[in-house]
């Protein structure tokens, strides 16, 4: 059996492809690369470094996120990966992709605003339904189904939402 090596760059590139397929335990429509918590691959010495970033340093899933990335790796044929925790900088939700954005929508999660937003600063947030659409909404608990999450309500649908917090 004749096994072919892999350039760096193809192994980075497999590996990277592989990574970005593992989905949020906590928000299963969305994997780590929607949410930008994947930050980097890196080959050296023809083994594989991943790098994550946490949403929330103390967040619950980077563990089963961690473990999930190795599994990816390995079922892609990549031995022994490191996994990274990278802490600085911070992780924002600026680097969610508009994919993401539009995935949690779809799942009935409103997905976080600009988080450079003034309004935000002083908790003059306007969050649209993802139900309906309508911007009559009100905050019901900074605390929603996990702690990325705030739970709202509609005042047009009456339906109670979560919403993505920003960071």
């Amino acid at each position: 059996m004749v096994t072919a090596v892999l350039s760096d760059a193809d192994l980075r590139w497999r590996a990277w492809e592989a990574a970005s397929q593992v989905v949020d335990p906590e928000i299963p429509v969305l994997t780590i690369a929607d949410l930008g918590v994947l930050r980097d691959v890196q080959v050296r010495d023809g083994r594989v470094e991943v790098a994550i970033t946490p949403t929330y340093s103390g967040c619950p899933a980077m563990n089963m996120i961690e473990l999930e990335i190795e599994l990816a790796l390995e079922r892609a044929g990549i031995a022994r990966p490191t996994i990274r925790t990278v802490l600085s900088p911070p992780w924002t939700t600026d680097w969610m992709s508009e994919d993401g954005r539009n995935k949690l929508r779809a799942y009935g999660i409103a997905p976080p605003q600009a988080s450079s937003s003034r309004r935000a600063l002083f908790g003059e947030q306007q969050v649209a339904c993802p139900q309906c659409g309508s911007g009559d909404t009100e905050l019901l608990s900074e605390f929603g189904s996990t702690s990325c999450k705030a739970l709202w309500r509609c005042k047009a649908c009456r339906e109670p939402f979560d919403y993505f917090k920003c960071h």
